[in-house]
């Protein structure tokens, strides 16, 4: 069982930067694989980021590469989304996303088992 808690959103402005932070319990966070999710007013919930439970397997929406950093620290149970040159359409709830599988653009967002509460990401043009 994973218990995820995203921190960090919040209003900015267009150019400007925010750095989520996704809380994890649990004494085997590094056995899975964690991720990143927005989902706008409307929208279908979308893929922004996944990393591997090592670390050494990244991918990116192309939406966001480039501009966002997606990192995680196994003895924190934290991973963490830099998020640089935001734009008005980065604007969405974000969410923390963990499964225990290599990565996980290997799932659709519905397949995968654990998720955070969400956090606001608010970018005013």
């Amino acid at each position: 069982q994973v218990q995820l808690v995203e921190s960090g959103g919040g209003l900015v402005q267009a150019g400007g930067s925010l750095r989520l932070s996704c809380a994890a319990s649990g004494r085997t966070f590094s056995t899975y694989a964690m991720g990143w999710f927005r989902q706008a007013p409307g929208k279908e919930r979308e893929f922004v980021a996944a990393i591997s439970w090592s670390g050494g397997s990244i991918d990116y929406a192309d939406s966001v590469k480039g501009r966002f950093t997606i990192s995680r620290d196994n003895p924190k149970n934290t991973v963490y989304l830099e998020m640089n040159s935001l734009k008005s359409e980065d604007t969405a709830m974000y969410y923390c996303a963990a499964h225990r599988v290599r990565s996980l653009i290997t799932l659709r967002w519905y397949e995968i088992e654990y998720w955070g509460q969400g956090t606001q990401v608010t970018v005013s043009s």
